[in-house]
């Protein structure tokens, strides 16, 4: 069964830790290619759960189209039968833009200092990392789980970004679970050629979306004539 929360996180025991995965993302709507990928990397890493944060306020792209309730339930449809997933709602409830800095913050305080507490990210994402509302902090207070992305490079634009990257990268997940944050692991996840751009674009051309994203969530955007 799917739990819905913002808060009340468990703390893994002493002899297993527990990584806290989180991928946040705007959902508009959510899709196979976010979806797919977090599942191989869950099983790359040893993921017993991720926590998926729709974002309210995203500072960083345009305004989404549907409304914030309507993301939220194609969340839940999505995962609602997948046990790896759980849906967090803490960025929803803000009216101010949806910094990953300070979501991070929330939930360290939650976990404590020493529980492992990873973010998801693709590598589209960790190429425009350095833009981020005080970036260089993440690593202060998480690991960096990073997908695959088709079209991008895993070098980073500038020297003194790759620098960054390499001091932090490791080739293996294994270290993942020994430390609290700090790393960087470059994960070999499928390529899926999958936006929510693309597909907001083919529902307005009256084209077929059904490899694109789960049943249930194609029901719903036609339900609720989201994207037309």
């Amino acid at each position: 069964m799917l739990h819905t929360t913002n808060s009340s996180l468990t703390h893994p025991s002493l002899n297993s830790p527990i990584i806290h995965a989180l991928f946040g993302g705007t959902f508009d709507p959510i899709h196979y290619g976010h979806l797919r990928p977090v599942e191989a990397l869950a099983k790359l890493a040893g993921l017993k759960q991720v926590i998926l944060l729709p974002n309210h306020v995203p500072p960083h792209r345009p305004q989404p189209e549907a409304t914030a309730q309507q993301r939220l339930e194609m969340v839940r449809l999505a995962v609602q039968d997948n046990p790896l997933f759980t849906v967090d709602t803490r960025e929803l409830q803000r009216q101010t833009p949806s910094y990953t800095i300070d979501t991070l913050k929330s939930f360290r305080e939650e976990v404590g200092e020493q529980c492992p507490l990873a973010f998801i990210i693709g590598q589209d994402s960790l190429q425009a990392i350095h833009t981020w509302h005080r970036w260089s902090e993440l690593l202060d207070i998480c690991h960096l789980l990073v997908c695959s992305r088709p079209g991008y490079s895993k070098q980073l634009s500038t020297p003194e970004m790759q620098e960054w990257l390499e001091q932090h990268k490791i080739d293996t997940p294994a270290p993942l679970s020994h430390k609290s944050h700090g790393y960087i692991y470059l994960a070999e996840t499928p390529l899926l050629d999958i936006s929510a751009t693309d597909i907001r674009r083919r529902h307005q051309q009256g084209l077929n979306c059904d490899d694109l994203l789960p049943p249930l969530i194609q029901n719903y955007i036609d339900s609720q004539q989201l994207y037309s």
